[in-house]
């Protein structure tokens, strides 16, 4: 009864990260080790305090597999209560901020992502439906789907060391009605229409649930110390009329 309440209430959760502790009701800390956040106050969007994500060399470490090389991870992940169904239209709004300790680099760096939840890790393509990434300082916006993976956006600028304001209008659909709408620091950065989710004879269970994670996931090569800062996160379901 508890998860039927849940399934049809509609999502909407703010969090300014003023507390100094982690909120439990809006974030799953399944991603994360204990070490990695901390309560921010000299590099803040509003308020006064964000959230300090920092991803130390070995943590949350996945070793190389045929699909990719070695990673390491420290990311903020939505709860399941809070999880996003196939059919329904979002926005996310968040802030971001990458510190001196992040390179330049072409190597795996991504920041924020969208996955659809596989129960048996059997599922294939295992990737992030829609992801937010750094290459070589720029921001690089990618869609998977069965073909593969596909740019929506290529940066060219630095965007380091400064606040990036987000907004994500996406709705999670396996056909044509499918779109995401991406903004950042106000202008529309990504206009897509298409499926955004994967099919479910790829292994994907039918109910089409999707999760939102933010922080530092990167290639495991013995690199020092990385740190985000996240503040001003927000995610509304839209209305059947659409969103505002």
């Amino acid at each position: 009864m508890l998860l039927l309440i849940l399934r049809t209430v509609p999502i909407h959760v703010y969090d300014g990260f003023e507390s100094q502790e982690l909120s439990g009701w809006r974030w799953s800390r399944w991603r994360l080790i204990p070490r990695a956040v901390a309560s921010e106050s000299t590099v803040v969007r509003a308020g006064r305090h964000a959230l300090a994500i920092t991803v130390h060399d070995g943590d949350r470490y996945e070793a190389a597999s045929d699909t990719g090389a070695a990673t390491e991870r420290d990311e903020l992940m939505e709860p399941w209560w809070l999880f996003s169904r196939t059919g329904r239209t979002y926005v996310y709004s968040f802030s971001l901020y990458l510190a001196e300790s992040v390179p330049r680099t072409p190597d795996r760096l991504v920041i924020a992502q969208w996955r659809q939840v596989c129960e048996d890790r059997r599922c294939s393509p295992d990737r992030p439906i829609l992801a937010l990434r750094i290459e070589n300082g720029a921001l690089v916006v990618s869609r998977n789907d069965e073909q593969g993976k596909h740019i929506l956006y290529q940066g060219t600028k630095d965007v380091r060391q400064r606040w990036l304001d987000f907004r994500v209008e996406v709705r999670f659909d396996s056909t044509e009605g499918g779109f995401a709408d991406i903004c950042l620091d106000g202008h529309r950065i990504v206009r897509y229409q298409g499926p955004t989710v994967f099919q479910p004879q790829h292994g994907y269970p039918g109910h089409g649930l999707l999760y939102f994670k933010t922080g530092l996931y990167r290639d495991a090569l013995q690199q020092p110390p990385w740190t985000i800062y996240v503040d001003e996160y927000r995610k509304d379901q839209c209305p059947g009329t659409g969103c505002q």
